[in-house]
C-alpha cells in the first residue's frame, strides 16, 4: 500500500466512515489537503435526497420513532458527500447528550440532530446559543421550568460542567448565576396530537419569566443574558482546553496527550472559535497522521463503516434499514438515547462480551457474503488480471481492499491456516474462480471480525 493511500485511510476512518480502497486510491490522486479542505466545507456538496424514503417507508413520515430516525441517520452516514457533518453530529451527540427516553417525542430529537449538522463545524458560541435555544434539550434538561422566581440549575449547571468547561473552573455561584440568565428561555407548548403523533414545537424566549437584576458570572457583571452567558464562557481559557480535550478524544486517540490537546485549544483561539479551525489544524498534524489504529470504532461507527464496504443500503428502498439501529445498540450504543447526560463511555469500554459478539457476528455476516455489492468489488480487484493467486497475497489483498487494515502476524498467520496454509488458488476456470470468490469473502468476513478491525 502506498503511503499516500495509507494516509487516506486513516483520515476517511476518522473524518468519515471508512472507504473502501477503490475509493482511497481515487482520493489520494486528489490529494490530502484538497480532501481535507472538502470535509471541512460540507457545503459545497448537497445534502442526501430522502424524500423516497417517505414512498418505501411510509411509516416514517412524521418520524414516530427513534428507531426511525436512527435509521435515515445509519443511510445518511453510509451515503452523505458530508461524511464530516455526520461525523461531527455524532460526536456532539456525545457530548451534547440528549435522550430520548425523556424527551420522548422523536421529532425534537431528530431537530437536534439537525442542528447538530447545520452548526457542528462553524462557530462554538453558535453552537452553544443554538443549544440553549433547542427544544430537546430545554426539555432534557428542565430549563423550561426555569423561572425568574425560581430558578432551576440543571442546565446552567450542564453546560458549565459538560458542555463547555469542565469541573473546577466555576464556582457554585456562577452555576446559579448562569441558571438565572437562562430563565424565559423555554419552549412553545408540548400537547399530543394523538394518534398522529406529536406537535413540532419552537423556542420562545418569555421576557416576563426572565430575571432582569444583575448577575455576577466569572467575573463579569450586568443584566446578563443567555447570550451574555455564553459569550463568557467562549472566551474562557477552559474552554479551549474542553474543546482541544474533546476532539483530541474524538478523532485522535482514546488516551490523551496534553501537548496535541493544548495546540488544538490554541487553535481554537486563533480561528475565533470555529470548529472548522480547530479541526484543519487536527488534520494536518503529524500526531494525527502518525495515530492510526489507536481508537477502538464506536458501535454506531462500526454498524456505517461495515454497510459502507459491504455496498448496502445506497437506496433508500432495500429491505433491513430499520434493524441497524438495534445492531448499534447490541453493541452497546443506542443513537438518540445516550445513558446519561454524560453520554457514552467511549474506548475500551465498547469491547465487552456482549457486545464484542454482537460486532464479530454483525461484521462477519456483512462483509462475508459475496452476494454483498462492495464484497464482490473488492473480490473482483483481487482476482482481476490474475491467473493464479497464493494465500500471502490473498490475505495482503483482502486486508487491503477493506481500506488498509494493518493485520498482526498471529493474526495473519491464523487467517492462512483456516485456509489451509500455503496454497495457490488457480483462476483458470469458472468453477476455480467460484471457489476463489468464496474463500476470498470468507477472508474478507474474518478480518473484519479480528480485533485489528475494531480500531481506526
Amino acid at each position: 500500500m502506498s503511503d499516500d493511500v495509507a494516509l487516506m485511510g486513516h483520515l476517511m476512518r476518522r473524518a468519515a466512515f471508512g472507504a473502501s480502497a477503490a475509493e482511497l486510491e481515487a482520493l489520494a490522486k486528489r490529494g490530502y489537503e484538497a480532501v481535507v479542505d472538502d470535509l471541512l466545507h460540507p457545503e459545497r456538496f448537497e445534502r442526501p435526497v430522502e424524500d423516497l424514503f417517505e414512498r418505501y417507508h411510509f411509516d416514517m413520515v412524521h418520524f414516530r420513532s427513534g428507531e426511525m430516525t436512527a435509521a435515515r441517520w445509519f443511510y445518511r452516514m453510509v451515503n452523505s458527500l458530508r461524511p464530516l457533518e455526520e461525523k461531527a453530529a455524532l460526536m456532539w451527540h456525545g457530548i451534547f447528550a440528549t435522550g430520548s427516553a425523556k424527551v420522548t417525542i422523536n421529532t425534537w430529537m431528530a431537530s437536534q440532530i439537525d442542528m447538530f449538522r447545520d452548526y457542528g463545524l462553524g462557530n462554538f458560541r453558535d453552537l452553544l446559543v443554538n443549544l440553549s435555544r433547542d427544544p430537546a434539550m430545554i426539555y432534557w434538561l428542565d430549563n423550561h421550568t426555569n423561572h425568574a422566581d425560581a430558578p432551576n440549575e440543571n442546565y446552567g449547571r450542564e453546560l458549565l460542567e459538560l458542555f463547555s468547561m469542565g469541573v473546577g473552573n466555576y464556582t457554585e455561584d456562577d452555576v446559579k448565576e448562569c441558571a438565572r440568565a437562562f430563565t424565559g428561555w423555554t419552549i412553545k407548548q408540548m400537547l399530543p396530537r394523538y394518534p398522529y403523533g406529536f406537535y413540532e414545537t419552537d423556542f420562545v424566549y418569555r421576557q416576563d419569566d426572565h430575571d432582569e437584576s444583575v448577575k455576577r458570572f466569572l467575573g463579569k457583571h450586568g443584566a446578563m443574558d443567555g447570550e451574555d452567558v455564553i459569550d463568557v464562557i467562549v472566551r474562557h481559557p477552559a474552554t479551549g482546553r474542553f474543546i482541544g480535550r474533546k476532539l483530541y478524544n474524538f478523532f485522535v486517540s482514546d488516551t490523551s496527550d496534553e501537548s496535541a490537546e493544548a495546540e488544538l485549544s490554541q487553535a481554537y483561539f486563533d480561528s475565533n472559535y470555529e470548529i472548522r479551525g480547530v479541526l484543519r489544524h487536527l488534520f494536518h498534524a503529524d500526531w494525527f497522521k502518525e495515530a492510526r489504529f489507536k481508537k477502538v470504532r464506536s458501535p454506531s461507527e462500526t454498524v456505517a463503516t461495515t454497510i459502507k464496504l459491504a455496498g448496502l443500503f445506497r437506496t433508500p428502498r432495500e429491505y433491513g434499514l430499520m434493524k441497524l439501529p438495534g445492531a448499534s445498540e447490541g453493541m452497546g450504543q443506542t443513537l438518540l438515547n445516550p445513558p446519561t447526560v454524560e453520554g457514552w463511555h467511549t474506548g475500551g469500554e465498547w469491547i465487552d462480551t456482549a457486545g464484542l459478539v454482537e460486532r464479530v457476528n454483525f461484521i462477519a455476516e456483512k462483509l462475508g457474503d459475496l452476494r454483498n455489492p462492495g464484497v464482490a468489488q473488492m473480490v473482483q480487484r483481487i482476482s482481476a488480471d490474475r491467473a493464479e493467486v497464493t494465500t500471502n497475497a490473498l490475505l495482503e489483498s483482502c486486508a487491503y481492499e477493506v481500506g488498509g487494515v494493518d493485520l498482526e502476524d498471529r493474526t495473519f498467520d491464523a487467517l492462512r491456516d483456516h485456509l489451509g496454509g500455503d496454497i495457490t488458488f488457480r483462476l483458470d476456470d469458472d468453477d476455480a474462480r467460484e471457489r476463489f470468490g468464496e474463500a476470498a469473502s470468507d477472508v474478507i468476513g474474518l478480518i473484519g471480525a479480528s480485533r485489528e478491525f475494531q480500531l481506526q
